[in-house]
């Protein structure tokens, strides 16, 4: 079957609930033979280089398809975004296919580019660090310029490199495999998997251990970032590699193989 947009292939109409996603839903039909799900990078290129590094060693002489799935926030807290916007741009690892979700921070940089009056929102949560990535500083140019700081970042929002914002548009919400939901934050328990909106699979944190639901996900294991824990969390139910990089914790991903998940970490 190959990828699709798993929203068409579940056929949810446009005037049902009011809910209808914008952003596509990946899906295939079969486990691969490794996935490699890697948390939120937040801007640390190189713990995330590092950490690639290491996913390329443990799969070596893995014949079979093998995938990376980055589960979203790139960018914003740490100090390389665009960089690492560049990275995920290039060439996966020979032998790899890389897919990359969106997460909560680039949603909320695109709609601060889409409407001017959430941009203070946005660079009150790391959005500052994604600017001076690209190599601008507000302070400096609200002075030069006579303008106040959120001017200035709407100024240099609109100077964004195309490829990147393109980029950025373009993110799925989610990939599903037979039996796992990969997505950058969580879902909303209680509610099947073609009613989860895509705010669901961005903002939803995990209250308690389980998702409360596994059922009306075809009983999958949800795995997902965006919540960020001392260690990596793996249940049946759901696997949590948010450890939170950009604090000076390592950056983790999972390794699904088919036997226990494993973690592997750059410092």
């Amino acid at each position: 079957m190959g990828f699709q947009t798993l929203w068409s292939r579940l056929g949810l109409a446009a005037s049902e609930t009011g809910r209808t996603p914008s952003r596509e839903r990946l899906a295939i039909d079969r486990e691969p033979e490794r996935v490699y799900a890697v948390g939120d990078v937040h801007g640390c290129l190189d713990k995330l280089r590092r950490l690639e590094a290491s996913i390329v060693a443990d799969a070596s002489g893995i014949a079979g398809e093998k995938i990376i799935v980055h589960l979203g926030d790139y960018i914003d807290r740490g100090p390389d975004s665009a960089r690492v916007i560049d990275h995920l741009l290039s060439p996966a690892p020979e032998g790899f296919r890389r897919i990359c979700l969106c997460g909560n921070h680039e949603a909320l940089l695109l709609q601060a580019l889409d409407d001017p009056e959430t941009t203070a929102g946005w660079l009150a949560i790391g959005g500052v660090r994604t600017l001076e990535s690209y190599g601008y500083d507000l302070e400096h140019m609200a002075d030069a310029f006579r303008i106040g700081r959120i001017e200035a970042a709407r100024r240099v929002l609109a100077r964004l490199p195309a490829p990147h914002v393109a980029f950025l548009r373009a993110l799925p919400v989610s990939f599903t495999t037979p039996a796992r939901l990969f997505v950058h934050a969580g879902v909303r328990p209680g509610i099947a998997l073609e009613q989860q909106s895509d705010h669901d699979l961005l903002w939803t944190r995990f209250l308690s251990a389980e998702p409360a639901g596994r059922s009306l996900l075809a009983g999958r294991c949800v795995v997902h970032g965006h919540t960020v824990t001392a260690m990596p969390f793996a249940s049946n139910e759901r696997v949590c590699v948010d450890t939170g990089a950009y604090r000076g914790s390592p950056l983790t991903a999972a390794c699904f193989d088919g036997g226990p998940v494993r973690f592997l970490q750059a410092h």
